[in-house]
């Protein structure tokens, strides 16, 4: 009888994710970034308001006046969070006041665009959504 190694059991439990299982890890990692203010941090960091800019460095003020809505306590939960996740990286600079800017991992990178387009998505067909909505509660 052949003995498995920590190592592999790993691996054949990471091949067996399934987010459709509750007790899936990455159906939790599905939940945290699939929030809203998470989903919006990330298609706006580094790329704007109409998310057609390159992703780059962002201030924590420049994020706070791009995101409207998002209270300076939420927005700072969010942005620890994401760094705990590793898909944002946190980069403080000596000055009068501490000059503290936000940017994308390669990890948050490869979610960015994804996140965008859910973005762009939702803005598209708000109104067809919306309809929708209207049509269904009328027959209720």
């Amino acid at each position: 009888m052949a003995t498995t190694t920590a190592a592999q059991k790993k691996a054949e439990a990471k091949v067996q994710y399934d987010a459709f299982l509750a007790a899936c890890p990455s159906q939790q990692l599905l939940a945290r970034v699939s929030g809203k203010w998470v989903t919006l941090v990330l298609s706006a960091l580094g790329s704007g308001p109409d998310c057609d800019g390159e992703p780059r460095p962002m201030r924590y003020s420049e994020l706070a006046r791009t995101l409207a809505g998002v209270s300076p306590k939420m927005l700072s939960q969010t942005l620890r969070s994401l760094e705990r996740d590793g898909l944002v990286s946190r980069v403080a600079t000596a000055t009068v006041p501490v000059t503290v800017t936000y940017q994308l991992t390669a990890l948050g990178l490869s979610l960015h665009r994804t996140v965008r387009q859910l973005k762009t998505w939702s803005e598209q067909h708000r109104d067809e959504v919306a309809a929708h909505q209207q049509a269904f509660d009328a027959t209720r």
